[in-house]
């Protein structure tokens, strides 16, 4: 069995470990193990995302991710956040909306979130042209239980909109068990997203 101390690695270190054991090394048996919730979801979620069928265990502050590869696991995409490449048949743009801020622009923060909150409620408009909506450092608040657009995303997700959530950003926060809609995710993940969109809009 291949193991990986993961422990005291940031985002994405511990998926792109795990990443290089799996699809360069060959690895079918792996256990990998992290030192907070974070890195624990995006391990797991990567390697289930690679065909794996996994296990946690915790000890202490430790979390010990033991996956077992399945036939044919190794042709499985290599994030679980995005799908394969366009193909000529896609009728519609694939838009990523990244969001970094819980407020738009500057000069006057009351005002900012009053436009963050109208922004995200606005996002419909794009039909299904918005692929993805990400939210990265302060972004992340607006994914929590008292977030003033939080019955809108979770709507987005219910109607099949992937909305990605910075792990390493809610763990900084203190915020990882206050989310509640979107998949808690890292930075392979999202530099993925970008590489397959069509475009990126940044706030």
């Amino acid at each position: 069995m291949k193991e990986i101390d993961a422990r005291g690695l940031a985002c994405p270190a511990p998926v792109l470990q795990t990443k290089a054991a799996i699809e360069l090394e060959g690895a079918v048996d792996i256990q990998v193990t992290v030192d907070n919730p974070a890195a624990q979801q995006n391990v797991q979620r990567f390697m289930e995302s690679k065909g794996f069928s996994t296990r946690l265990d915790s000890e202490g502050g430790d979390y010990h991710i033991t996956g077992h590869a399945a036939e044919g696991a190794a042709g499985a995409p290599t994030s679980a956040a995005a799908p394969a490449k366009r193909t000529p048949q896609d009728e519609h743009q694939r838009i990523v909306v990244l969001c970094a801020t819980d407020r738009l622009g500057s000069g006057d923060d009351v005002l900012g979130r009053k436009l963050m909150i109208n922004f995200i409620k606005t996002l419909k408009e794009m039909g299904p042209d918005l692929w993805q909506l990400i939210f990265v450092n302060n972004g992340v608040k607006l994914a929590i239980d008292d977030s003033p657009v939080l019955d809108e995303l979770k709507a987005y997700e219910a109607d099949g909109l992937t909305i990605l959530v910075c792990g390493t950003c809610l763990d900084h926060f203190n915020l990882l068990e206050r989310k509640k809609v979107g998949t808690t995710t890292n930075m392979l993940d999202i530099v993925t997203a970008m590489q397959l969109a069509d475009k990126t809009i940044s706030l």
